[in-house]
């Protein structure tokens, strides 16, 4: 058993590996605000981008172009997004605008998995574009410091775990599974964030 384990670890990517590592890292620093976290984002979502081309889940590669972007976009708004304060509040957003943004995933997904199923041979395409497009939102939530994003978060990991592991990027699903299980913490901690900030 062991060696099984041994030899079912060394045939893992030594990128993905890097990938989950600083994947980590990001979200223990998410947890707690910290601007470090957006480091590491870049470089775990730069190894993601030719991660996901090998494995021929297109729209996720194209997601972690973004994430790189958001990394550099996160880092500007924690660091200079505050105006009175030391740094960036956690807020609430309304349901409106959710329902919105929601609506607007829903249809961006129909799309472009209507194209990828079309025109390339990706895997999962609306699976895969429904989960990208919902971290592209997500994503920017984390850069504004939206509470909300935990939630749609708990739903993208679920699903992304699933096809990460048919897709036989295990490590990566492995990951996003202990994801799931920090969700929580996460939310915990910046509802506490939020209601000191409200408080003042």
């Amino acid at each position: 058993m062991p060696g099984s384990l041994l030899a079912e670890l060394q045939a893992f990517s030594v990128l993905e590996l890097i990938s989950v590592v600083l994947a980590i890292a990001y979200l223990l620093l998410a947890i707690r605000q910290n601007i470090w976290c957006w480091y590491c984002a870049a470089i775990s979502t730069a190894c993601y981008v030719w991660i996901f081309i090998d494995a021929r889940l297109y729209m996720e590669s194209a997601l972690h172009v973004f994430y790189l972007a958001m990394a550099v976009y996160g880092w500007y708004s924690w660091r200079h997004g505050a105006r009175d304060r030391e740094s960036l509040p956690v807020v609430v957003w309304t349901l409106g605008t959710h329902g919105k943004a929601v609506l607007g995933i829903i249809v961006l997904s129909s799309i472009s998995g209507f194209l990828l199923q079309r025109y390339s041979d990706a895997v999962f395409p609306y699976i895969d574009s429904l989960t990208t497009w919902s971290a592209v939102w997500a994503t920017f939530l984390v850069a504004r410091k939206v509470l909300e994003n935990w939630w749609y978060w708990l739903l993208i990991d679920a699903a992304s775990m699933v096809i990460y592991w048919t897709r036989d990027l295990h490590l990566t699903s492995v990951l996003f599974a202990m994801y799931l299980v920090l969700i929580p913490f996460g939310l915990w901690s910046w509802v506490r964030s939020y209601r000191k900030s409200v408080a003042v």
